[in-house]
């Protein structure tokens, strides 16, 4: 560990929120394996509290003593101290799934029913978990800015289009101005975007270059910009997005969009009504 790094732990977290802050100011000077645990624990905060250091050493692909190294960077005396966070963060209300999502994936037989039952599982931590991750002071935020909107642009390519044309839709039918931008046939629309509208960006890791590029231009001239991702560390925070970030809980190589989709749903709504009551 570097003198540099040494001299900027501090002591440990003493909230997610706080945890979530140290998260971000550490993760760009990390070395690559401890990176990595930095990459893994953002995106899968909802498992530390039920997983092992073993365990999460092994979802993120280093050794445990890594993984170790990692926490005690961010502040904490071993990984026992930084789980000890998280299961007094949720006590009373901890969803213990990871065991039925395990029970499920082992006795699957690969029928339609059966990764039915797997995928609404999935659903259903990823469902109670949103609360835990959007930041309801954030929420508030993005609506008024959202509602205060000249115009609203939506973008959200490959696995976040569902979510971004979702919230057009619903727009279209509040009749809250919006335009979605799609990069259909290779087309740029991003001259359409002017002083006093506000930039909407869905995209989850691996993000989409093409959402990054148009944030990153509409930023640097100082067009706001509300994003939903699903890290603490996502790349949308460096141009200054107002940040609501959703975990999806994954079954295999696939990842549903059901909390995503309800945060869309709440969101779109919620400035329906503000620009109705103004």
């Amino acid at each position: 560990m570097s003198d540099t790094m040494s001299q900027e732990i501090a002591a440990a977290p003493d909230s997610i929120k706080a945890f979530d802050e140290r998260l971000v100011q550490v993760s760009d000077n990390l070395p690559k394996r401890l990176k990595q645990c930095a990459d893994y624990v953002a995106n899968n905060k909802d498992r530390i509290a039920v997983s092992t250091v073993a365990e999460m050493a092994e979802g993120a692909g280093v050794q445990p003593s890594a993984f170790m190294r990692f926490c005690q960077i961010l502040g904490f005396s071993g990984f026992s101290e930084m789980q000890r966070l998280f299961r007094d963060s949720f006590v009373g209300g901890w969803p213990d799934y990871s065991t039925r999502l395990h029970h499920l994936r082992e006795t699957a037989s690969g029928s339609p029913s059966a990764l039915l039952a797997e995928f609404v599982d999935a659903g259903r931590v990823s469902l109670e978990g949103l609360l835990q991750t959007v930041d309801a002071q954030l929420l508030e935020q993005a609506v008024q800015q959202l509602a205060a909107a000249r115009m609203i642009h939506i973008v959200g390519m490959r696995r976040s289009f569902p979510v971004a044309s979702y919230i057009a839709y619903a727009f279209e039918k509040m009749a809250v101005p919006a335009m979605l931008h799609s990069a259909v046939g290779k087309l740029e629309s991003h001259h359409a975007i002017r002083e006093g509208d506000v930039m909407l960006a869905i995209t989850f890791s691996p993000y989409s270059a093409e959402t990054l590029d148009l944030v990153e231009q509409v930023a640097v001239r100082g067009i706001p910009v509300v994003a939903i991702t699903d890290k603490s560390v996502s790349p949308l925070h460096k141009f200054g997005a107002l940040t609501l970030t959703v975990s999806e809980v994954d079954f295999g190589a696939f990842r549903s969009l059901s909390a995503t989709l309800c945060l869309a749903i709440a969101l779109s709504v919620a400035v329906g009504t503000m620009r109705q009551d103004d």
